[in-house]
């Protein structure tokens, strides 16, 4: 499996690649793991082998001015100049590394998963080995509402040039024979963003982590206690139209917004809540345990999910498995989510969302009521043994195609 970004603590790739990898080795299948930084953080039985960087995005040290030693080497010296002029190399590069890894270790692996690098390395890889990708959701759908949120043109033009990785992306993902999706939204909006025949796509929805995410029935829900997942500022998570919603709500009643992540200091989201006043009514947790954020779901009164778009919405399906009442939008596959366990809105509809917030407030037994719907849902149709045995017949078909062609 290769993984150019995995981080198992936020973002739905880096779950993705910690929880399936999980699941195939209990299957019974032997997984290597290629990755970038960050660290996955997978367990002693998977292998991972990490690929050279200069970790520019790291968290602890954003965009650090390399050492000069550093820059003697040319992948380097590309990812800096890359990074300093506002582009975005790492799927690029990632590519690269893969095929010089591969070239040498490739005869050990009957298949390699790539997790939406999309990278021209990974085309050379699958003219010689079976090879399919994941793509979560089009990327295009992220450039288009990260262009469109910004008001001045040469914010505009810096958001263009920074996602202009997607054309290597449409490229390479046109030439391979099999890409798995998550939902049948998303294989329409790769579809047509990409230019991908129907033919080629397998559909494998996510599975949700039920050994983490489950009820705490010993931790009492806290009403008007809200609970959101957002790990960036990124216009897509539609927080903003969250936090307009509790603005309006606090003048009618106590309510409490806990966001699970941090904003960027002085970020769009921090300018917001100053704005609006709210800085006695939200709390970012910032990083937090496992065990911490199965209590905070524990504690809420319900959960949103405000995206604008998600290729799956993996926050919508850990708060059901936790028992918590969740609110969200029609925005992407997440109605195919939620299905009928759910409250679903339009979004990017702050007015949508404060009505339905305070409908459950004010029907604690109609709370209660979806909560256990939607654990059954998860139980009945998200496990990530179910998405693993899909993905292992998708792997034989690629293996497949591979030995006609």
């Amino acid at each position: 499996m290769l993984s150019y970004r995995s981080n198992p603590h936020c973002g739905g790739q880096g779950v993705y690649l910690k929880q399936l990898s999980r699941a195939l080795v209990d299957l019974g299948h032997r997984v290597e793991v290629l990755s970038g930084p960050p660290d996955p953080q997978l367990v002693a039985d998977i292998p991972v082998h990490r690929v050279p960087s200069l970790d520019l995005y790291n968290p602890a040290d954003p965009f650090r001015l390399p050492k000069l030693h550093e820059l003697k080497r040319v992948a380097n010296l590309y990812e800096w100049l890359n990074v300093s002029t506002m582009g975005f190399p790492e799927p690029f590069l990632f590519g690269f590394q893969a095929y010089h890894f591969l070239q040498q270790n490739g005869h050990r692996y009957d298949v390699i998963h790539d997790n939406q690098s999309l990278s021209y390395g990974l085309w050379a890889l699958s003219r010689r080995w079976p090879t399919l990708a994941t793509i979560h959701h089009p990327i295009t759908v992220d450039r288009k509402i990260a262009v469109r949120a910004e008001s001045y043109f040469w914010r505009k033009l810096k958001q263009l040039r920074w996602y202009s990785f997607i054309h290597m992306q449409k490229r390479v993902a046109r030439t391979l024979s099999r890409i798995l999706t998550v939902s049948q939204c998303a294989r329409e909006d790769i579809r047509n963003d990409f230019g991908i025949p129907r033919e080629r796509f397998r559909i494998v929805p996510n599975g949700i982590n039920t050994d983490l995410f489950h009820p705490c029935p010993d931790v009492p829900r806290e009403s008007n206690r809200i609970i959101v997942t957002n790990s960036a500022d990124t216009p897509l998570k539609g927080l903003a139209y969250l936090l307009e919603a509790v603005s309006a709500l606090r003048q009618r009643r106590p309510v409490r917004l806990v966001v699970i992540g941090q904003p960027k200091p002085n970020g769009p989201i921090e300018k917001l809540v100053r704005k609006l006043d709210l800085a006695e009514h939200v709390t970012f947790t910032g990083r937090i345990s496992d065990a911490a954020f199965v209590r905070q779901y524990a504690r809420a009164s319900m959960a949103v999910v405000p995206s604008v778009y998600e290729g799956f919405g993996l926050p919508a399906g850990e708060a059901m498995a936790c028992g918590v009442p969740v609110i969200t939008t029609t925005g992407g596959a997440l109605p195919e989510v939620v299905g009928d366990a759910g409250i679903l809105v339009p979004p990017r509809n702050s007015a949508a969302l404060a009505t339905a917030i305070e409908d459950l407030i004010d029907h604690p037994d109609k709370a209660a009521a979806i909560g256990q719907q939607g654990y059954q849902r998860v139980q009945a149709h998200f496990t990530w043994q179910r998405a693993a045995e899909k993905t292992i017949a998708v792997y034989r078909e690629v293996i497949d195609d591979h030995r006609r062609s």
